[in-house]
């Protein structure tokens, strides 16, 4: 049986499962364990558990949780390595009781930040010699560099920094991706100097990830793409702005709330004891 992932989204909660996941999914990376009741996803070591609206309470959290730990084990599905690392997208209370009753403790945090698209866009001033540019879907050339670039500026990132050809493209088969939405600034040589990439979905625009070359970051360019970002959104009739941050990123979270945004909600990730 083919489980549908979107049927366990509920309005006004967030999304049970990441782009990545999705993607995985689709492309048979990823374990699925349960059925239109609840549903476990096993990719790379991590865990992503949701239950239906109506089949919370019956404990089919704590089952999907168990059986997902089994694999490796013997149990069907054995094929897959057993998770160490769970997500709960939005900090739900029953989330962290699931956590606790399997000894699992929360390692990190996932903020959701938010804010108003401004009325008017904002003036953009490049660095001398540079220019800016949507990226190009489908253009080898510009898939290598963008790449390269997340690659660099995402070094440390666990998920983020690992983007393969094959990730980006799937994302660019996604119905929300636009080139137009994935902005390009090259120095004066021609080279990559970051990215704003956008997602415009369901009336939010989300920053999906903003990108600056390592030997460049410090210098006022993540502020160049973020107003960048900013004048494509605006116009739209968006109702809002997101973005997510590691919690202890604080040059980050300095730059954003600069930019106007407040914490909206936050994920956390927990591991195995």
């Amino acid at each position: 049986m083919t489980i549908a992932l979107d049927a366990f989204t509920v309005a006004g909660e967030p999304r049970p499962f990441s782009d990545q996941t999705l993607v995985d999914v689709r492309a048979g990376r990823a374990t699925v364990l349960g059925d239109e009741h609840g549903v476990a996803v096993v990719r790379d070591g991590e865990l992503e558990v949701a239950v239906a609206l109506e089949a919370r309470g019956r404990g089919l959290g704590t089952a999907l949780v168990t059986q997902a730990l089994a694999l490796g084990d013997g149990a069907p599905g054995a094929s897959s390595r057993a998770p160490r690392l769970a997500w709960a997208h939005g900090d739900h209370p029953a989330a962290r009781a699931l956590a606790a009753r399997f000894g699992w403790r929360a390692v990190r945090t996932l903020l959701q930040l938010r804010a108003p698209v401004p009325s008017v866009a904002p003036d953009v001033a490049l660095p001398d010699g540079s220019s800016l540019a949507a990226f190009r879907a489908g253009d080898p050339e510009d898939e290598a560099a963008w790449l390269e670039l997340n690659a660099a500026a995402f070094a440390h990132h666990p998920e983020q920094g690992r983007m393969t050809l094959d990730d980006l493209r799937a994302r660019e088969a996604d119905p929300w991706f636009s080139g137009d939405d994935l902005l390009l600034v090259r120095d004066a040589t021609g080279r990559l100097a970051g990215s704003c990439w956008l997602k415009v979905e369901d009336g939010t625009g989300e920053f999906y990830a903003v990108a600056v070359r390592p030997d460049l970051q410090g210098q006022g360019l993540g502020g160049v793409l973020m107003r960048a970002g900013w004048g494509r959104l605006v116009g739209r009739g968006l109702t809002a702005a997101a973005l997510y941050v590691e919690g202890d990123n604080e040059p980050a979270l300095a730059l954003y709330r600069r930019s106007g945004f407040t914490q909206h909600a936050i994920d956390v990730q927990y591991a195995a004891a």
